[in-house]
């Protein structure tokens, strides 16, 4: 177990809860659903009160659609603020998550219990920078999948330096890792692949989404996901992907690992017509790239927080969505990644060098990594001596550690196309002509709601009735509609166990 128990102030191993579940765990249930050629989709939920957690997850698991269950915690527990978290618990002040540090044990084991298991996995999401106590929280319910990463949970959301976000994530990523001692299987998923959320080009977001998985593989998890969030143009998007799953493949030849999709986290579509479509876009999207796992988005989205009925029809609309896709093309199974011994060799760094195919984005990615490779052995230190020489830099992000030189700019396609690249390691590499001119204030607005306008007026449109927006009509179909095709069986999930009673849960404070 590479790196879990090594070094000074290694994490002590943590015994997961007896209920935690077995058959390998969160990546292991990805793995057969993937190989029974079926999306599994994911939604973003989180409930500060237990019995509507509870009910979240049931409606998840019992949702028409391959799904795994979320988690998602508060702001409080977040930013390690759990007195703030006792006190709104304590006075009923509304919480944007639950605040799994702060319920007591037992009441979130009783939340889980009858619900997830081997055939329904649940992740916890966070968005923390210093995420030591939401991974104890976790495991101390008897739960080992999770997500974040030292740069994505740290830039975008924090002040804190990143090189106090590295620290904590090594220890994290130890303390998740010592669960194998007792027969689990952790899973952590790399949030790289979302940074900013948008405006942000896929090389850039590639780079940083391999780099946090090698981070994660090299202190001891061997069950990865690596993330990759959608942007404006598909052709770009599946582009991404390919090259991401081709970069995973040949640099975590060892670990078990799969592609997560992310529906548009930009300004959304204000229309449910618009929203529809641009979920349905990113279910097809990640049919035709290979993505094993989506996480998707409510017609809600651009107005509130979703109700756990709007989840649901997220879920099975991207599910119908996928199956309609997949349909199209054959064999049924979801597009296979290469073999590991079908993937380059590789240099020193383990990067080969080659430029790629494609408009560059491969040839981007790789020279991102490798130029971090090459600065230190250890990722952590490579990530912070990366970023202090420019060699990443996140554009529009405002963190102290971030160089803030890069820039893009947002093609009239919806291509993402850098406009500067300060000291990235890239200049030259994508052939695209010209650089575009820097955004100003008016054309940095008309980018963020590019997709917003693009999706709405599509949905508003005659041509839009049974029309995605890569132009595949369904005839008669009302708008935003999928095509009626027979859904696709649970079969990596054999029927549900009874749940437990809502009076099991006891008191929630």
């Amino acid at each position: 177990m590479t790196g879990a128990r090594g070094g000074a102030g290694a994490a002590p191993a943590v015994r997961p809860d007896a209920t935690a579940a077995s058959s390998g765990g969160f990546g292991a249930f990805v793995a057969r659903a993937r190989a029974a050629g079926t999306l599994v989709v994911q939604p973003r939920m989180g409930m500060a009160d237990p019995l509507r957690m509870r009910d979240g997850l049931r409606a998840t698991r019992d949702a028409e659609a391959v799904t795994v269950g979320t988690i998602t915690l508060d702001s409080y527990t977040r930013t390690g603020d759990l007195e703030a978290a006792r006190r709104a618990l304590a006075e009923g002040v509304g919480l944007n998550g639950y605040p799994i540090a702060t319920h007591p044990v037992d009441t979130t084991r009783a939340v889980l219990r009858g619900v997830t298991d081997a055939r329904f996995p649940v992740q916890v999401r966070h968005g923390s920078a210093m995420p030591e106590h939401i991974v104890r929280a976790l495991l101390s319910v008897g739960l080992d999948a999770t997500e974040g990463g030292p740069v994505s949970y740290c830039l975008p959301y924090s002040r804190t330096p990143l090189r106090e976000a590295v620290a904590a994530w090594q220890r994290s990523c130890e303390l998740l890792a010592s669960t194998r001692e007792y027969g689990a299987e952790p899973h952590l998923e790399t949030f790289g692949g979302c940074l900013m959320g948008q405006l942000c080009p896929p090389s850039l977001l590639i780079a940083v989404s391999v780099l946090e998985a090698l981070f994660f593989r090299q202190h001891g998890l061997t069950s990865l996901s690596l993330s990759y969030a959608q942007q404006a143009d598909p052709r770009q998007d599946e582009e991404a992907l390919t090259v991401l799953g081709k970069l995973a493949v040949e640099l975590l030849p060892d670990v078990d690992h799969h592609v997560v999709l992310y529906a548009y986290m930009g300004v959304f579509p204000r229309s449910p017509g618009g929203a529809r479509l641009l979920l349905e876009d990113a279910a097809r999207l990640a049919v035709r790239a290979g993505a094993a796992r989506l996480i998707v988005k409510t017609t809600a989205e651009a107005h509130r927080i979703p109700t756990v009925g709007e989840n649901v029809r997220a879920l099975e609309r991207a599910a119908a969505a996928a199956a309609a896709e997949r349909s199209r093309h054959a064999p049924t199974a979801l597009p296979a990644l290469p073999a590991p011994h079908e993937a380059g060799t590789g240099t020193g760094t383990g990067i080969d060098p080659g430029s790629g195919t494609g408009t560059g984005i491969e040839a981007e990615a790789r020279a991102l990594i490798g130029a971090v490779l090459e600065l230190d052995a250890d990722i952590g230190r490579a990530l912070v001596r990366a970023f202090a020489a420019g060699y990443l830099d996140v554009p529009y992000c405002l963190h102290p550690d971030n160089a803030g030189r890069a820039r893009t700019s947002l093609a009239p396609d919806g291509r993402l196309l850098w406009s500067s690249v300060g000291s990235m390691p890239i200049a030259g590499l994508a052939d695209d002509g010209p650089r575009p001119p820097i955004l100003g204030s008016s054309g940095l607005i008309a980018a963020l709601s590019h997709v917003q306008r693009t999706y709405d007026d599509r949905a508003a449109a005659p041509s839009a009735v049974g029309q995605s927006a890569s132009g595949a009509a369904t005839p008669g179909a009302a708008p935003g509609a999928v095509p009626r095709t027979p859904r696709t069986p649970r079969t990596p999930v054999p029927p549900p166990t009874t749940s437990t009673p809502r009076r099991e849960l006891g008191l929630t404070t």
